[in-house]
């Protein structure tokens, strides 16, 4: 398996990053998406990152528009969106694909290091089926605002479908956990 911090990523202003950059916090990885049912998770994800920076914890945006072409923005617009509606100070990544073939090598490596999630995944595939759309399968992400936990090491301790909100209380409590270690 990939070494998750020796993946190199882009900003979504052009700058460098990897992370291991962000060693010794705690990682909550997600693909995000302005033009979602699930784009106001922005609001509770900026709210559990204020809430516990402090401790430890980072959120990092990935704006993707494999779904539905629901991240149609470049990253200017990107940046303002999320500013201007949600506040969004966390770290925000360059656009690139969650899924498929060309699926950015962060996302290669986290689908195979955590190849199933908690939250449900088979409802939210019955809701999309109802919408007319096609999901994906395990590994793959599955909708927009999936989330990968990262522990201080730099391992990923947990994955949860779409569906599980920022302030859902069995994610704060995996952050909570891996915080405290």
């Amino acid at each position: 398996m990939a070494d998750l911090t020796a993946i190199p990523l882009t900003r979504i202003d052009g700058s460098s990053d990897s992370l291991a950059n962000h060693a010794g916090k705690v990682l909550l990885v997600v693909n995000v998406a302005s033009k979602c049912g699930l784009t106001p998770q922005y609001e509770g994800l900026e709210k559990l990152y204020e809430k516990k920076k402090g401790e430890g914890l980072e959120v990092l945006g990935f704006p993707a528009n494999d779904f539905g072409a629901q991240e149609p923005g470049t990253h200017e617009e990107i940046v303002q969106f999320c500013k201007a509606n949600y506040g969004v100070s966390f770290p925000l990544f360059a656009k690139a694909d969650v899924t498929g073939a060309a699926k950015q090598p962060l996302y290669a490596a986290l689908t195979e290091a955590m190849p199933e999630k908690q939250g449900d995944p088979a409802a939210w595939r019955e809701r999309l089926r109802g919408y007319g759309m096609t999901p994906t399968e395990d590994p793959e992400v599955l909708w927009n605002f999936e989330k990968f936990l990262i522990a201080k090491d730099g391992t990923v301790a947990a994955r949860f479908s779409p569906s599980v909100a920022p302030d859902d209380a069995e994610l704060v409590s995996a952050i909570e956990a891996e915080l405290a270690k």
